[in-house]
């Protein structure tokens, strides 16, 4: 007998051939401004792989019918952190990321412990904990500040894992060799150890089951306020990974940093095919969530004409369209039953 294919599969299978489709499009359109070039594809790698820790972690939160509106606040904080650290403090990256990922965990159970046992709404906890953040990377510098002077972590930025296929001679008749970055490594390891720990340990099934039911979860015997203390800190915790990644690509901190990201990273999941009423989802698909978010704004950009709001218009029509498509499958679903 075959096997059905469920409607949470199915949404993950829509959501890789869409990433697929616009892609293949964006090739043979813009064929000619270099689209087809796998640099291209890893410089969606490069610009998103902040993104892409802060939305494995909005992944987990999300699976407890939670969510996490103060994100890209802590990755401003982190980077305004770390560039104000290095250049006008003189410390070292090897101790200021340390304490930027102590900061993350600290936030995270602050946030956490508002949520889980004073069960205050995570909509208003972490709306308060995303001004919070963004005041306080003002606090510690009102400018934009680039790291410049640090020799560390220029070359831990700079460094290049060239690709031994894939390389083109461009207009000026140079090789151009394909590379990732180390922060992108840095993603990649996050999403596969995320992957690993929601699909085989105790605590991933623990994120599923208290979103999927709350009441059952503790009737099974889980504890339903320290798992959801332990998303929020995991959440926060990923964020400031992603904060040291997105410090690695540009650079730079600015209190007006990573303004949006936090939809940003809540429609990657969502295109990724995870429930906002929790219980459903897997990073797999936030990732394909996360390439779609960067090869609609690789498009705009290669584009030329069009203006960068077009992507965010394309983004929330594509958020539009799957959480629809998520209720019809829902509703199929409870029809059945």
């Amino acid at each position: 007998m075959k096997k059905k294919i469920n409607s949470n599969t199915l949404l993950l299978l829509i959501t890789i051939a869409l990433f697929c489709a616009m892609y293949i499009i964006g090739c043979i359109i813009y064929a000619d401004k270099g689209f087809t070039h796998l640099q291209t594809f890893l410089n969606i790698l490069i610009n998103n792989s902040g993104l892409l820790c802060v939305a494995c972690g909005m992944t987990c939160v999300m699976l407890t019918a939670g969510i996490d509106i103060s994100v890209g606040s802590l990755i401003a904080m982190d980077c305004m952190f770390l560039a104000v650290g290095m250049e006008n403090w003189h410390m070292s990256p090897v101790v200021l990321i340390p304490l930027v990922l102590i900061i993350g965990i600290v936030f995270g159970a602050v946030q956490g412990f508002f949520i889980s046992y004073l069960e205050i709404q995570p909509f208003i906890v972490t709306m308060a904990g995303m001004f919070f953040a963004r005041g306080m990377t003002a606090m510690i510098y009102s400018k934009q500040i680039s790291v410049s002077s640090n020799e560390l972590f220029k070359k831990l930025a700079n460094i290049k894992i060239e690709f031994p296929f894939g390389s083109y001679v461009n207009r000026k008749g140079v090789e151009q060799i394909p590379y990732i970055r180390i922060h992108v490594i840095i993603a990649l390891v996050v999403l596969v150890v995320v992957f690993l720990m929601l699909r085989y340990t105790k605590f991933g099934r623990s994120l599923y089951a208290v979103g999927g039911n709350e009441q059952s979860a503790i009737m099974m015997g889980l504890d339903v306020k320290k798992t959801k203390l332990k998303a929020y800190i995991l959440s926060s915790f990923l964020c400031s990974i992603g904060g040291i990644c997105y410090c690695m690509n540009t650079m730079s901190g600015s209190v007006q940093q990573a303004l949006g990201l936090e939809m940003d990273a809540i429609a990657s999941s969502v295109i990724g095919g995870t429930l906002l009423t929790g219980g459903v989802g897997n990073v797999i698909g936030s990732f394909f969530g996360v390439l779609i978010n960067g090869t609609i704004s690789t498009l705009v950009k290669t584009n030329g004409k069009l203006l960068s709001s077009w992507s965010s218009i394309a983004v929330a029509a594509l958020l539009c369209f799957f959480i629809v498509l998520q209720s019809v499958f829902a509703k199929i679903k409870d029809s059945k039953k």
